[in-house]
């Protein structure tokens, strides 16, 4: 195929100085042996999504690589000199399991303090919520940290932590950009200041274990933790480093790893994918559950910001939550117990949560009378309405996509203290001669059966990322009016900040940041998200619906109602 002009001039300066000699010769390899795959490299700059930047390992500007993370590190270095005059501007850097990992980390590290920049570099690898920790911790105004989350192994990824701990929002990511895409390739300082790098590791692994403990620990019961039986896995991800200390710390004392999974590894050997959202990468944990007749089942994401939790049913049958099913049975427990010790007072706490997750979370909210914020996907907002809110206090919060954050001493989904959070759940559940599965179903008595379902299409490089962006015009300029035969009743776009009442034609203003989410509100109450991923080549449509439950006996024919709902929207959506 011929190479397009704009994608041939952008790779020429790759083959020439500051480029290094290994990265002009991967890149004429590409020019002469895989034009589609130079073209895929190099038609775009990797953006900031929401969970920073992502993308394939490799050379172009597409790509994650010494270069292109070298210039957002430049970048960000002005930009916090900048924001910061006349400040000794100090930086964490964190990184995770996966390929050049570290060695990426350091290439930020020598940017950094080639800049005049303090930096607290982890001497091995750490989970991200202990960079958002370390931030606060260690006062310092940025944080990074190389992942790429539960992306496959070719990837890698650049998140930044702004001083409050949380990612960054607008209008600073906007502002680090526009100071990045005024810089040359040749503006990077790589050159190292050895004396501005500091390695740090046993004094944050604590702070961070005693902080877990003390926002997810409660009064339980005698021996009750003793008595559960936990079967964990780290699926070769860098949780093996916090969650094992932190559950023996807290007092559980049979946990059972996965030894074939325990060992840090970027291919991710023994599954698929290490995404504890898909049932398969916990099968090992499931298996050996079984065996032990363990009472749960916890695996962690590479990073360890996001958990999968698997529980007995009342048969007792090992069945996997789903992050929305999670999410409310852990907010649940944090209301209660805040509620017993007499710490709750209405509107002063509230909860969090995204505009794809179940709106189950705001009857939560409602009957323990606190407040209850939803922001964009991504916990740069829940992160953001704290910082934003200093007047309340935060309680806990989620996203469906098995994601939770406890209290506010990290400011990004927590797997570790997450993790210990469902274990004292389902302790103080067992010790009472209940399950945690138990806790779920009475709480659909209390507040209607819900039932959530998500569908991602993938659309991988320039032509799917043209697709997806075409299906989403298509629903925004041509909107449905009736769905599986219930008439929509209101669309949020949130890209136009606008709320359209279909059967009024009026609207109103929606507050959120600008995002590319469409809402589909329908008259029976089920509601229909579409948003393009911030991390990943696919486009998701999420999809709630709900119904009054009056028995534990119902949920079956509950499930089965809205499991057969839910599907007429998709077959009527040609989503499948």
């Amino acid at each position: 195929m011929d190479i397009p002009k704009n994608i041939l001039n952008q790779s020429n300066k790759w083959i020439q100085e500051p480029f290094d000699a290994e990265t002009q010769n991967l890149v004429k390899e590409l020019i002469t042996s895989s034009p589609k795959e130079l073209e895929d490299a190099f038609y775009k700059n990797l953006e900031f999504g929401t969970g920073g930047m992502r993308g394939i390992m490799g050379v172009g500007t597409n790509r994650i690589n010494k270069y292109t993370l070298g210039k957002n590190t430049q970048g960000l270095s002005q930009y916090l000199k900048q924001s910061f005059p006349n400040e000794q501007i100090k930086v964490a850097i964190a990184y995770d399991c996966r390929h050049n990992s570290k060695t990426l980390a350091k290439v930020v590290a020598d940017v950094f303090s080639s800049n005049g920049i303090k930096v607290y570099l982890f001497e091995d690898l750490r989970p991200t919520p202990e960079l958002s920790f370390a931030v606060r911790y260690l006062n310092c105004h940025s944080g990074i940290v190389l992942t790429a989350s539960h992306n496959p192994p070719e990837y890698n990824g650049y998140k930044v932590y702004w001083q409050d701990g949380g990612q960054l929002v607008p209008p600073q990511d906007k502002e680090i950009i526009q100071v990045i895409d005024r810089l040359d390739y040749s503006d990077i300082l790589f050159e190292s200041n050895p004396d501005l790098i500091e390695y740090i590791g046993a004094e944050i692994d604590e702070a961070f274990a005693k902080s877990a403990i003390e926002n997810a620990v409660f009064q339980l019961p005698e021996n009750a933790r003793k008595n559960l039986k936990i079967v964990y896995t780290s699926l070769h991800g860098t949780s093996i480093k916090a969650v094992p200390n932190v559950l023996e710390k807290a007092g559980y004392t049979d946990v059972h790893i996965v030894k074939e999974q325990a060992e840090p590894n970027g291919d991710f050997p023994t599954v698929k994918s290490p995404n504890p959202e898909e049932p398969e990468a916990l099968k090992m944990a499931i298996d050996l559950a079984n065996e032990l007749n363990a009472d749960i089942v916890i695996g962690t994401d590479p990073d360890s910001d996001r958990l999968g939790v698997a529980v007995r049913d009342n048969e007792g049958k090992m069945i996997l939550l789903n992050g929305n099913q999670a999410m409310v049975v852990m907010t649940a427990f944090l209301l209660e117990q805040w509620k017993r010790e007499g710490k709750l007072q209405g509107k002063k706490h509230f909860i969090g949560s995204t505009i794809v997750s179940t709106p189950m979370i705001l009857a939560l909210a409602e009957a323990y009378e606190v407040d209850c914020k939803v922001g964009l996907t991504g916990f740069k907002w829940i992160a953001k309405f704290i910082k934003d809110f200093p007047e309340q206090k935060f309680i806990g919060g989620g996203e469906e996509s098995f994601g939770y954050m406890v209290g506010d001493a990290v400011r990004d989904k927590d797997a570790v203290a997450s993790t210990l959070l469902i274990c004292e759940i389902a302790a103080i559940a067992k010790a009472s001669g209940s399950s945690v599965y138990k806790e779920l179903q009475n709480l659909y008595v209390d507040f209607g059966y819900y039932k959530e379902h998500l569908i991602s299409l993938t659309k991988k490089g320039k032509d799917g990322a043209e697709e997806i962006a075409n299906m989403m015009t298509e629903f925004r300029n041509n909107p449905l009016k009736e769905i599986a035969g219930e008439r929509v009743v209101f669309i949020e776009d949130y890209q136009s900040s606008l709320a359209t009442n279909l059967f009024s034609n009026e609207t109103e203003p929606l507050y959120l940041p600008k995002s590319n989410v469409l809402i589909y509100y329908l008259e029976d109450g089920s509601k229909i998200c579409a948003r393009p991923s911030g991390t990943e080549p696919k486009i998701k449509f999420y999809f709630s619906s709900n119904t009054p439950i009056e028995s534990v006996e119902e949920i079956k024919d509950a499930d089965d109602y809205l499991t057969d709902k839910i599907q007429r929207i998709i077959n009527d959506m040609n989503l499948n």
